[in-house]
């Protein structure tokens, strides 16, 4: 017994020291893959992240999904930046699936610490989670975090490849490489006048040993990072070949079209197929369970996608509705209401003693804030499509998560993941919406009752939108209070509404729901504003309704919350919002800075002339910080003097810090498209439910802004030498409040429900 003893006690002991060691390890290289990246004739590969051509292409491996953000064209800029290549003859490539691709930046980030917090705490848990991504993780494009996650290995890798090739023209010249310089695709030694390509280095550079230390430029070296450079995919998009999923065309192709249960999470019951089996061109008809938390459906599959689509419509099915039968809008907002009531919820942030601020308070103002749901409505629809051959399958797929769009298809067809060929397609738009394999895992179970035929499934602009998972419902009540001089003394935020993430690990790898969500407090908890007292809580409220990542997640509502109260505060303490919040970032320059740019650029303060209509215009600000980056946004509104229930947006002017800027027109680019997206949002997004079945079918029911509705953007970009933050998401939420900031300040109603919409 006592051996036994001591051996268990001695077996924990060297695995207790394991772990520790292995914890202390600073997280597994990115340089090189598992496998060797596969090559073309007259290619060679350097490591896991760049090919060199005969032809002097370099072709740059992009794990991220292009999707509109423009990520090809950054990264691709980092690469070759480092390797100073040839820009005009770089191209991209997505690559195999492979761990040194996993995305540790946005899994760190997802960590429920507040930005101010430097502590060994917080730092203990980034390196341990970036660590067991390294690992375990997955290839994801979201979170805003291409560029911050890739801009070392992409760099280094681009690095190590110079570093070769000059070695290698070192040997072939017998010189020194220290005296061998490289610029445009050439290396050269003045010395003796002699110059190659990389092209006509690259076999023997390739077979060199990666470099043991490498040196990376410091930001005045730079030639193309910082400077504006043309979207890699652009022409193809204008000249109509550029590729997305729905384009995918192979031969014998069949065509599947589904009807779904109209009620969120029913299935089906029974079918009567008999008719649409007789319809000409029909293959198969096959019913679907509900897939990775989507709803049940009955597919009809045939030779175009006209019949497959005339198919579906003739079936017969009976459903089983399940527990959102009995959902409607009203009880949602009755349960997150019930829910806030009952509970502070979790406490994300906590300083000082709030409660106790506020009952000594000289005086007190509060509000409460409400959100709906919001579809993500991308403008390709999803679709799949799966070739499967008993033993083997390939999946062509629009998806922002290709280790896991693999894993579900696999599953779905019987097969290890590594019989799974994933082809990551265009994505016509993502928003959070393809970080979900519902419709993939549904398409490979369509695929694979036809084996040996390729099956694409595509769902309509219906099925996008009533089958969507939804950005969450949110309720949120605020509380500030001011002390016997009006200063502000206490602050308390708490807001209920369900956990992305718990369904999402649920739907994904059945783990139960359980503990705190970051995404659901983010934008309330993780501000610079330094409240002297405060505690900001979110009470979890499980719903039947599926729900999703929506561009910024929690900070797409959060912020709304936040800085509409924030306003309603400055108002209350009768001061200028920007003087408000700028005494509250006494210990945060950068958020300063950026606030006061955007003022400057809008004209803050100043008189604005009317409307050419006569119309009168006011400013609305908002600051926002999310995903790394600092946002502030100011708007200029009126009313439509025919309409006076019609929101107009003139101007948009907004100043970012999102460190250093690798392409100036992308970021601009994304500023666009977030206030874009945002302000459609903020003026007509809404999903409302009816016992169960989603009510808006189509644009015409929730509409995207139209051009002409379209205000013009400024955006300022803060120069900053800081390591790159996030660029896509963090316009998005400062533009509702700026707006309803702005309609206060004009009509004197303080709107606390998105969409907006005046009395």
């Amino acid at each position: 017994m006592l051996k036994r003893r001591r051996f268990i006690l001695g077996t924990l002991g060297i695995g207790s020291a394991l772990v520790l060691g292995w914890g202390l390890l600073p997280p597994r290289q990115r340089l090189t893959g598992n496998a060797k990246l596969p090559v073309a004739q007259g290619q060679q590969g350097f490591n896991g992240w760049v090919k060199i051509g005969s032809d002097d292409l370099v072709t740059v491996m992009v794990p991220k999904s292009e999707m509109g953000q423009g990520v090809n064209t950054s990264l691709a800029m980092l690469l070759a930046d480092e390797l100073d290549a040839d820009w005009s003859r770089v191209r991209t490539e997505h690559p195999p699936i492979d761990e040194i691709y996993n995305n540790l930046a946005t899994m760190v980030d997802g960590l429920p610490f507040h930005p101010d917090d430097q502590g060994w705490v917080k730092r203990g848990a980034g390196w341990m989670t970036a660590k067991t991504m390294r690992e375990v993780g997955l290839m994801v494009t979201g979170g805003s975090s291409s560029i911050k996650d890739l801009w070392l290995p992409m760099r280094e890798a681009g690095a190590s490849a110079r570093a070769m090739l000059v070695a290698a023209a070192a040997q072939a010249w017998g010189v020194p490489a220290a005296e061998c310089q490289v610029a445009q695709g050439l290396v050269s030694h003045a010395g003796s006048g002699r110059s190659a390509r990389f092209g006509e280095l690259a076999e023997r550079a390739a077979a060199l040993p990666l470099p043991d230390k490498l040196k990376l430029k410091s930001h005045a070296e730079f030639k193309l990072i910082g400077q504006p450079v043309k979207r890699h995919e652009a022409a193809a998009k204008q000249d109509g070949s550029a590729q997305f999923g729905i384009d995918t065309v192979l031969p014998g192709m069949l065509y599947a079209s589904v009807v779904m249960c109209p009620t969120l999470g029913g299935s089906v019951v029974s079918f009567d197929a008999q008719a649409a089996s007789a319809l000409p061109g029909v293959k198969k008809v096959l019913a679907v369970p509900g897939q990775r938390g989507g709803s049940g459906a009955v597919a009809a599959v045939a030779d175009t996608p006209w019949h497959a689509m005339q198919a579906a419509r003739a079936i017969q099915v009976q459903w089983d509705h399940g527990p959102a039968a009995a959902l409607s809008s009203t009880d949602i907002t009755r349960r997150l209401t019930q829910a806030l009531t009952a509970s502070e919820g979790f406490a994300y942030r906590s300083v000082g003693d709030a409660p106790a601020a506020i009952q000594r308070a000289a005086r007190t103002i509060s509000a409460e804030y409400h959100a709906p749901l919001l579809a993500h409505a991308t403008l390709e629809p999803q679709n799949c499509t799966v070739l499967f051959n008993e033993a083997s399958a390939s999946v062509w797929a629009p998806t922002q998560v290709p280790g896991l769009a693999r894993w579900a298809a696999a599953q779905a067809l019987g097969l290890d993941a590594k019989q799974v060929e994933l082809h990551v397609t265009l994505l016509g738009g993502g928003f959070g919406r393809r970080l979900d394999v519902d419709f993939i895992a549904q398409a490979a179970i369509i695929a694979r009752a036809l084996p040996g035929q390729a099956v694409q499934t595509c769902w309509t602009r219906e099925q996008d939108q009533t089958h969507d998972f939804y950005r969450p419902p949110c309720v949120a009540r605020y509380q500030a209070s001011f002390d016997a001089q009006g200063k502000l003394s206490g602050w308390t935020a708490n807001s209920a509404g369900p956990s992305i993430v718990q369904q999402f690990l649920h739907r994904q790898f059945g783990l139960p729901a359980a503990g705190p969500d970051k995404t659901s407090a983010e934008g309330a908890f993780d501000q610079a504003y330094e409240w002297p007292n405060a505690r900001v809580g979110h009470a979890i409220v499980d719903l039947p309704v599926p729900v999703g990542f929506w561009r910024s997640v929690g900070h797409s509502h959060q912020a709304f919350f936040k800085e509409s109260f924030i306003d309603e505060t400055a108002h209350a303490a009768g001061q200028d919002p920007l003087a408000f919040r700028l005494a509250l970032l006494q210990r945060h320059p950068r958020h300063s800075a950026v606030l006061q740019r955007a003022a400057d650029k809008a004209g803050w303060g100043q008189p604005l002339a009317p409307h050419s209509d006569g119309a009168k215009k006011a400013h609305g600000m908002a600051l926002h910080s999310s995903f790394g980056s600092i946002v502030a946004q100011v708007a200029e509104v009126s009313i439509d003097p025919a309409n006076p229930k019609r929101i107009r947006v003139h101007r948009v002017v907004a100043a970012i810090d999102c460190g250093t800027a690798v392409n100036p027109n992308g970021i601009r680019q994304q500023m666009d498209s977030a206030v874009v997206f945002g302000l459609g949002a903020a003026l007509s997004g809404e999903i409302t439910l009816d016992k169960g079945q989603v009510q808006q079918t189509n644009f015409h029911q929730q509409e995207p802004l139209r051009l002409v509705d379209c205000p013009l953007i400024e955006t300022e970009i803060i120069a900053s030498t800081e390591p790159p933050e996030g660029v896509g998401e963090p316009g998005t939420p400062p533009i509702a409040p700026a707006v309803a900031n702005a309609l206060f300040t004009l009509t004197g109603q303080r709107l606390r429900s998105l969409p907006l919409r005046l009395a």
